[in-house]
């Protein structure tokens, strides 16, 4: 009995102790982040991991009255908010589709999604740039919509696909026997459904939709069309560079991430478990 409960008391320890490790990596860099915004540029090279030496949000004041980074940030949280819905409710109505409807060609269509997630969009830049251009789309924050949702869409249709066909579709039929129309059995019954799902897509979408850097820098040409990404590279200067307004700059530009993680991070997680059971 004192084996079995000090093989127990081993085991949780080491779990702990990895869990708390896991924990440093992520959070240290973060804390490096914040307090190296909080320096001028004389405290980052003397004493770069040590504790400011006094509360200094000049770094802070400078970025908001000096540049147009409020306009940065205003675009990126368009871009990511209007992409990250779009690809929500596009793959949620084509897995629906793929999952609930026989039809020809089925399998085919499901495997041209699947194809999305192995092929990288990036190949085709330059027929992009020339169809953007063609358009009308160019040096506009509505060819970065288009193209993240056409990134993320494949991977949600991946994902929901599988979660909506764990629906017993018995579920479909009581509906239609209570004359429920097609579109409200996917809206009353099947969406409600599919929040931990909707989650996930939403989440695994949102760090390379906010991060995108490529694509701004190919698209757009005008400042007051810029993302945050594309923005903060050009503080690095050739000879001289400000990086405490820099670090003031990736503080800020995370703030949205977390906070969105937080908010659906309960959604994230039950999206994870249910995997698990069906696995």
């Amino acid at each position: 009995m004192n084996m079995e409960r000090l093989r127990k008391y081993r085991d949780r320890t080491m779990l702990w102790a990895c869990l708390g490790a896991y924990g440093f990596t992520i959070l240290y860099p973060l804390y490096l982040m914040v307090i190296t915004s909080l320096k001028s540029t004389r405290e980052i090279f003397t004493d770069p991991f040590g504790l400011p030496e006094r509360l200094n949000l000049q770094n802070y004041l400078t970025l908001f009255e000096t540049s147009r980074y409020d306009l940065y940030f205003i675009n990126s949280v368009t871009v990511t908010a209007v992409s990250l819905t779009l690809i929500v409710v596009l793959a949620a109505h084509a897995a629906y589709i793929l999952a609930r409807y026989a039809f020809r060609f089925r399998y085919a269509l499901y495997l041209l999604f699947v194809m999305g997630l192995i092929l990288p969009i990036r190949l085709g830049t330059i027929s992009l740039l020339q169809t953007m251009i063609r358009y009308g789309t160019y040096d506009s924050i509505v060819s970065l919509i288009l193209v993240n949702t056409a990134m993320g869409i494949p991977f949600g249709v991946f994902i929901l696909t599988d979660f909506i066909k764990m629906v017993p579709s018995e579920l479909d039929n009581a509906a239609r026997i209570d004359g429920c129309s097609e579109a409200g059995i996917f809206y009353h019954i099947i969406r409600p459904l599919l929040k931990p799902a909707l989650a996930a897509t939403a989440l695994v979408n949102l760090i390379p939709v906010w991060n995108d850097f490529w694509f701004p820098l190919i698209f757009i040409r005008s400042d007051a069309q810029r993302t945050v990404p594309l923005a903060t590279a050009l503080l690095f200067g050739q000879f001289q560079t400000n990086y405490g307004l820099v670090f003031a700059v990736l503080t800020c530009a995370s703030l949205p991430v977390i906070f969105s993680y937080l908010l659906l991070s309960r959604h994230f997680v039950k999206s994870l478990t249910l995997g698990a059971v069906k696995g």
